[in-house]
């Protein structure tokens, strides 16, 4: 009778260290650090629902609330934000390198219930984006503006 085997592609690099994580490999080559910094961040978000509507709350530090749009069609919501990262240094440093992140970051989902459009309200303070969002039988599009 033939045994089966799972084929795994890293297979080959496990052989280097025993039980160390893929990551790991990498770690001596000074390019893991590098990788994390320019990552895109996530829009994290949490959403509270009363009998009224709804309450999202979305982590977006660093971001200027010029640059977050929110729209609303129905029951779907989408986040989007430009992202400007830069390092900064004190006068008396000198550069031995610098890293940069501008991009978009861009957060859809749908609610069980319409939104009603004329009554939703955004506010962004300390890093946090909030939506009161109540419901509503039948909506329509409209774009939020942040307070």
């Amino acid at each position: 009778m033939a045994n089966l085997t799972r084929w795994s592609p890293l297979k080959a690099l496990s052989r280097f260290e025993q039980g160390a994580p893929f990551d790991d490999f990498f770690r001596g080559f000074s390019l893991r650090p590098q990788w994390s910094e320019l990552e895109a961040p996530d829009v994290r978000i949490d959403v509270a629902e009363n009998d009224g509507g709804y309450r999202v709350k979305a982590e977006m530090p660093g971001v200027d609330k010029n640059d977050i749009d929110v729209s609303i069609s129905g029951n779907q919501v989408a986040i989007s934000a430009e992202v400007k990262r830069e390092s900064k240094k004190k006068d008396d440093e000198r550069d031995i390198y610098t890293e940069r992140y501008y991009g978009q970051v861009y957060r859809s989902f749908s609610l069980p219930d319409e939104v009603d459009n004329d009554k939703a309200t955004a506010h962004y303070e300390g890093g946090v984006l909030t939506l009161e969002l109540p419901k509503k039988g039948n909506g329509s599009a409209r774009k939020l503006t942040i307070s």
